[in-house]
């Protein structure tokens, strides 16, 4: 039986300086005057209609990512989160990320951004390797990224992100534990390690790098998660790592499959109905013009077929280092567990997933350490057979699942 799951708000920010070449989010280079004032207008009508599905529903995490939101003032936010505070219950203990380019922050901003609301930052580092930057298209300096973040903690603003990747252009397994190593000192409470890789339409996969082998990154990965696990931070999902009790909680709702409206330009929701039996996911139109003239009108609402659920949330909870529990697949899809029992035993016999404790029936289940090197394969079985294609960097979905990789969120990175 599906029970209503905890509900987040995701706000998506579209613009930014310069589009990086590897980046195959919605985001736009600036051209002009940012239009802070008429983009939030836009964001609060847009909560407006979308509020009304999730009725006397407490939200438990803010995430504002981009683009590049820390462009827009603190004073913009200010007048976003009163809107939001006056539509929804917040949790006591509520999170609100702001993402932040380290090349896009002004002196004394971060002070201003904690005291509107925000709790935890989002910093996108990618490298401290001047250099390795150039070649992302970053417009930021390791200088920027370690100034930055002596102005988080200096705003009172410890509970930061480090975004870092791995497997650059170029990039010697050196050169990607000196990162991890220059992340350390700036004392984080959170690193986001993921690992580059050419999505289509963007300008790297139209002119590819030069590109480590198979072999080095996973020589990268095994140090650098060495390195952090000595420094005392956790690995509990794919490509997040963080310090006790410094886990993203807006990113854990997503990962464990639960709720949250996505206003913004692009903005993807999920929202269970427990009355009607059904998960919708909601998409808004891509464009910021048009965001900007039609807002709520290019709304686009589906339902999950039920066939897809399994996979849908697989392709989350496999994602944890603690993987899922029987009772968590069913409140969350509404399926009986027995229905994906034999795939989970198929896949154990393969070696790709464990039942931690107890018996089949009642353990928690996670992928191998192999399993995490293959996910894709291992999501693949939990697909209908009708929707099941394989290409060499990943999964593609029949409809209408074409965008599923971006509507659980943010799965690359924060």
């Amino acid at each position: 039986m599906l029970i209503t799951p905890p509900l987040a708000l995701y706000v998506h920010f579209p613009w930014c300086v310069q589009k990086c070449p590897y980046c195959d989010f919605n985001s736009h280079a600036l051209r002009g005057e940012l239009p802070a004032d008429q983009y939030i207008d836009a964001l609060i009508a847009d909560l407006d209609a979308q509020a009304l599905a999730a009725p006397n529903r407490p939200l438990v995490s803010i995430f504002l990512g981009g683009g590049t939101p820390s462009l827009f003032p603190p004073a913009s936010l200010a007048r976003l989160f009163a809107a939001i505070r006056g539509r929804f219950a917040l949790d006591p203990q509520i999170e609100l990320t702001l993402e932040a380019n380290p090349g896009t922050i002004e002196r004394g901003r971060f002070a201003a951004y904690r005291a509107v609301g925000v709790t935890r930052v989002s910093l996108g580092a990618q490298s401290f390797n001047a250099g390795k930057l150039a070649v992302l298209g970053r417009i930021h300096s390791p200088a920027d990224t370690r100034r930055a973040a002596a102005e988080l903690h200096a705003a009172g603003l410890d509970n930061f992100n480090l975004d870092l990747m791995y497997g650059l252009p170029d990039q010697s397994v050196d050169d990607a534990e000196d990162d991890v190593r220059s992340a350390l000192q700036l004392q984080p409470a959170h690193l986001s390690h993921y690992q580059l890789t050419l999505e289509p339409g963007t300008v790297f996969a139209a002119r590819p790098p030069s590109l480590p082998t198979d072999e080095t990154i996973e020589t990268m990965l095994e140090r650098c998660q060495a390195r952090l696990g000595d420094a005392g931070f956790e690995r509990y999902e794919v490509s997040a790592y963080a310090r006790r009790d410094r886990a993203c909680r807006h990113n854990l709702n997503y990962w464990q499959f639960g709720d949250y409206l996505g206003i913004g330009a692009g903005a993807h929701g999920k929202l269970t109905d427990t009355e009607r039996g059904v998960i919708r996911r909601t998409r808004q139109q891509r464009d910021p013009r048009r965001y900007l003239k039609s807002g709520i009108a290019g709304l686009t609402v589906e339902e999950v077929p039920v066939e897809q659920r399994p996979f849908e949330f697989m392709l989350n909870a496999l994602r944890c280092v603690g993987g899922f529990e029987r009772d968590a697949f069913e409140s969350r899809t509404g399926l009986d567990f027995k229905s994906i029992e034999p795939t989970l035993q198929a896949l154990r016999a393969r070696g790709l997933l464990m039942a931690v404790s107890g018996a089949p029936e009642t353990a928690n289940w996670r992928a191998t350490e192999r399993g995490f090197r293959f996910l894709n394969e291992v999501l693949l079985d939990f697909l209908p057979a009708s929707g099941r294609t394989l290409e060499s960097r990943g999964l593609q979905f029949a409809a209408p699942s074409a965008d599923l990789l971006t509507a659980v969120g943010r799965i690359r990175r924060e």
